[in-house]
């Protein structure tokens, strides 16, 4: 195994240049963690969204999650299509644009676009909406190029791989703030009704004061890509993008960033420092690990166990877990008081034949935060995610470059840090990047 070139020192050294230069973190996001019993008032999701002019979107990136996202728009409401593809690969164009065939939409063959600047035309092709699901390396500049052009969007987690990418997402959040842009993520769990309830219930103090939580994502290898001697290394990379991490930011970002985007939600806080550890041991493709686990301290001083594993044959475990000093919650449907005894539970959920509830949501909530989305636009009152998925990708970034160092790593660190993944030339070729495995504690 070759040895990285990445270290502790080299980071540090970028993080301190870059702290001289005067790059600051943006102000925490402040939420009461307080045992004091206050009022919530919860979002109102509706079933669907209200009815208004058409609205074109255009999707950038045409895989699996860009078609399923493409779908749960059109479902969020009346009036609504997609105008545009937008992929590096035609057969990804062709294949999603086949999908939405059954849904009664097609797409003409000069609002369909292929190649490294695709997403530029996309932009320009007249579409109110970008949908923007290409790989996360490329979310920074999709997404300043998208707002700039005055779009609307609706991005995919994760939103960076790096921590310069993150200061992008930041600055073009608050650009498109100022310019009255809504901008939803595709963290599913906050347009997700047993998921707001119960963050409502913890936020009225039903838990006490928060002293601890976990999250995890556990569950078996994901999908991967053998190369192909009919592709360029670049082609192969882009198709087997999830597990390289100048791609992807590795899988305790571009998945477990859910998990770490609950305890942040539920919390209104943020990480300050981590120390992580992590192996591989059976991936067979990419540059990145098998397994993650985490310890993150918050501000305020409570500890946050993060694990999270892709490999097969063993115990699966997608959940989070909040503590407090009167109670403690699975965050999505339940709390308990410290003897165990449930103290609250959601019930609105479906119910079966005999009338008697089940675990299923009357909602799908990758269909609700399209149609949280879409009312924001009609009814002229922007919703803006791009800072909280900012911070919540930064800190999944903390668990990976600890686990590659060996070392902590502290927020203020991560923020100040010029750390930027990737080649710098992109063309159908070699990929300038290094291929190695990083090892910890060097």
């Amino acid at each position: 195994m070759k040895k990285s070139s990445f270290t502790r020192r080299s980071f540090l050294g970028t993080a301190a240049a870059a702290g001289a230069a005067g790059i600051v973190a943006p102000a925490l996001i402040t939420s009461c963690t307080s045992a004091k019993r206050r009022e919530v008032i919860l979002p109102v999701m509706l079933d669907s969204a209200p009815d208004g002019p058409l609205l074109k979107a255009g999707l950038i990136g045409c895989g699996g999650r860009g078609t399923g996202a493409a779908l749960n728009f059109l479902h969020a409401g009346p009036n609504l299509t997609i105008a545009a593809l937008g992929d590096v690969f035609t057969d990804r164009v062709t294949a999603c644009r086949e999908r939405l065939v059954s849904e009664g939409v097609e797409i003409a063959d000069e609002n369909c676009y292929t190649g490294f600047d695709a997403f530029q035309k996309v932009i320009e092709s007249g579409v109110d909406i970008v949908i923007l699901a290409t790989p996360p390396y490329f979310r920074p500049e999709h997404f300043e190029a998208a707002v700039t052009a005055g779009k609307h969007v609706f991005m995919e987690k994760p939103v960076a791989v790096d921590p310069v990418g993150v200061r992008q997402i930041l600055a073009t959040g608050e650009k498109a703030r100022g310019m009255d842009l809504c901008v939803v993520t595709g963290t599913q769990r906050h347009h997700q009704h047993d998921y707001v309830e119960t963050w409502g219930k913890v936020q009225e103090g039903t838990i006490g004061d928060i002293v601890s939580a976990n999250c995890y994502w556990n569950q078996g290898q994901l999908w991967y890509r053998e190369p192909n001697p009919s592709w360029s290394e670049m082609e192969y990379m882009i198709r087997d993008w999830v597990n390289w991490c100048w791609l992807s930011g590795d899988h305790i970002i571009e998945q477990h960033v859910h998990n770490i985007d609950v305890i942040n939600w539920f919390t209104g806080r943020k990480p300050v420092s981590a120390v992580s550890f992590g192996a591989r041991h059976r991936r067979v493709t990419g540059d990145q690990y098998d397994l993650f686990s985490t310890d993150f301290i918050y501000d305020g001083g409570f500890h946050v166990h993060s694990m999270c594993r892709q490999i097969n044959g063993c115990d699966n475990n997608v959940s989070e877990w909040i503590q407090g000093t009167k109670g403690t919650s699975n965050c999505q449907n339940t709390i308990w008081d410290q003897a165990g005894e449930v103290l609250w539970q959601y019930e609105g959920y479906k119910l079966d034949d005999e009338g008697k509830m089940t675990d299923q949501l009357i909602r799908s909530p990758y269909d609700q935060e399209h149609i949280d989305f879409v009312t924001a636009i009609r009814t002229g009152r922007p919703l803006n995610e791009a800072e909280s998925i900012a911070y919540s990708t930064m800190a999944g970034m903390m668990g990976r470059v600890s686990a590659y160092t060996g070392k902590k790593v502290t927020w203020d660190e991560m923020m100040n840090s010029e750390l930027k993944l990737g080649p710098k030339v992109f063309e159908m070729g070699p990929v300038d990047v290094s291929k190695s495995v990083p090892v910890p504690g060097e």
